[in-house]
């Protein structure tokens, strides 16, 4: 059975993530505190802005388990075909 090659982020590209990640939320950070509106709505926005991201992680958790599960069903379909066509190769000799 052929396993497929897992993909192997870099670490730069791992800390690029990152780094955009903390100069978002940061950018986000400021954003709110510097508005000029009562402290009420900047709350408001900082919860916003706060379950926007909680939201974020819960998805891309979601979308990568659901990949993971479809690739194992697809090895373990796999598996099962490459058994099922060894157990009837027609070029193998008979055995008598």
């Amino acid at each position: 059975m052929t396993t497929p090659l897992k993909p192997n982020n870099t670490a730069m590209f791992h800390m690029q993530a990152w780094i955009s990640f903390v100069v978002a939320m940061t950018a986000m950070g400021i954003g709110i505190a510097y508005l000029p509106v009562s402290a009420w709505i900047r709350a408001f926005f900082a919860l916003g802005a706060l379950f926007l991201v909680t939201s974020s992680f819960t998805l891309a958790k979601v979308i990568r388990d659901r990949q993971e599960t479809e690739s194992m069903v697809s090895r373990v379909d796999q598996a099962r075909l490459e058994k099922l066509l060894a157990d009837h190769d027609l070029f193998r000799p008979e055995s008598v």
